[in-house]
């Protein structure tokens, strides 16, 4: 192992065979964390080649378990983001593309870095059970069309074990990192094809749009190579996405979008996303099509009742769908007000995330009540002394959530003339 992290930290491309010892022996315990660290550090700062990349893909997919999906009829879709601040995005599109007609086995994950994890978000659902064996997940897919689950210990154990280290070592922001964690557990999942969301700006992983197309490019041909259908969006992350950041609030949000009231961005991308699933799936023939049919899931409340069907079946109580103001229930409230009159020229996703990062951290078992409400967007007018976010957390961390206030009141950057950037950015398809 020496050697081979020695190779790579010079810059060298490592074989076939080392990469599998490297996911086998870390697999096992034989490779420590030291070392296993200190190559994720030499493949940040040396890069890896395509072909090193698919190659440590496919063996981290190799080290677990993978789903055999074959007996769930239909084109099973699935869905990943690369990650974002704000972004709830699976909890919308996942019942809606399922009342569409196809079906999607999910598999998420928890938070990484600044940015929240889906698996947190819906376990904030009081009875929620997230940890499906394969055996169920598969049965509920078949049965109602859609499961969301965490990644189980038997599939790509190799990434779950590499995803917590990256978390821990500053080792996250890397493209054959970031595409063999991804495509990793997409293809132990199984799903025919797949609609990738690569986050760009300053709220993502990637902070330029050339890099997120490479990262873009890069797993769709993972895919490509392992005969799945891939579309790669690659759309904005500056501002956070939709008005809500924070798992309870996240989810609170996730609701009312299914329910007719979602932030216009946040139903757009949702739209965007779950036409070109549907297409995928066969359902329309074309993305736009499948935009327009899901607009209509959306406002004949088809979606929400596929979430409603997906809680009930996990355990969780489903009464939250009609009063998802239960989930924050009790939380303090601190208001932020505009400093300045003028227009939202920007809100620093990635400050808003941290916050939100730092105040669970200080709130621990009590984390799916922190959290922000944005009441303005870029673009919106603002008065002095208007209110523009409100800071959500539970009792007993008075200084966590005064300092969290102040991130969030400093994040918000005001101006003229205001320019929001189209939301999408990019489209790979493979």
């Amino acid at each position: 192992m020496r050697d081979i992290i020695a190779k790579k930290r010079d810059g060298r491309e490592l074989t076939a065979e080392e990469i599998a010892a490297v996911v086998r022996d870390y697999t096992s315990g034989e490779m420590v964390d030291a070392q296993m660290a200190a190559l994720l550090m030499a493949i940040v700062l040396r890069g890896m080649t395509p072909r090193e990349t698919a190659d440590l893909t496919l063996a981290m997919a190799d080290s677990g378990e993978r789903l055999d999906l074959s007996s769930i009829p239909g084109t099973k879709i699935d869905k990943h983001s690369t990650g974002g601040v704000g972004d709830k995005t699976t909890l919308v599109v996942a019942p809606l593309v399922a009342a569409c007609g196809v079906p999607v086995p999910k598999m998420s994950g928890r938070a990484l870095g600044h940015t929240g994890g889906t698996i947190d978000k819906l376990e904030c659902i009081p009875g929620l059970v997230t940890d499906l064996s394969p055996e169920a997940f598969c049965a509920q897919v078949s049965e109602i069309g859609v499961a969301i689950a965490a990644q189980t210990e038997r599939m790509a154990p190799a990434d779950k074990k590499v995803y917590a280290l990256r978390d821990a070592t500053a080792t996250v922001e890397s493209v054959p990192l970031i595409a063999s964690s991804v495509m990793s557990k997409k293809l132990a999942v199984g799903a025919d094809g797949i609609v990738l969301d690569v986050k760009v700006g300053r709220g993502a992983f990637v902070h330029d749009a050339a890099r997120a197309e490479k990262l873009a490019e890069a797993m769709a041909q993972i895919g490509a190579r392992a005969g799945m259908k891939v579309v790669a969006l690659v759309t904005r992350m500056d501002e956070p996405l939709g008005c809500a950041v924070g798992d309870g609030v996240e989810m609170m949000e996730a609701i009312s979008t299914l329910a007719g009231n979602g932030p216009p961005d946040f139903v757009e991308l949702c739209e965007i996303v779950a036409g070109h699933m549907i297409a995928l799936g066969g359902a329309s023939p074309n993305p736009g099509e499948g935009r327009k049919l899901a607009t209509r899931r959306l406002a004949d409340g088809s979606g929400l009742g596929k979430l409603r069907e997906m809680v009930r079946r996990q355990g969780g109580e489903e009464q939250v769908i009609d009063d998802p103001e239960a989930l924050i229930r009790g939380a303090h409230r601190s208001v932020i007000t505009g400093q300045e009159t003028g227009e939202v020229v920007g809100i620093d996703a990635r400050r808003v995330g941290a916050a939100m990062r730092d105040l669970k951290s200080a709130a621990r078992e009590h984390r799916r009540l922190c959290g922000a409400l944005l009441h303005k967007k870029v673009g919106d007018r603002v008065v002095r002394g208007e209110l523009i976010a409100t800071v959500v957390a539970p009792d007993g961390i008075a200084e966590a959530a005064e300092q969290a206030a102040r991130e969030v009141a400093e994040s918000f950057s005001t101006g003229e003339n205001a320019v929001r950037s189209p939301l999408l950015v990019g489209l790979t398809e493979m």
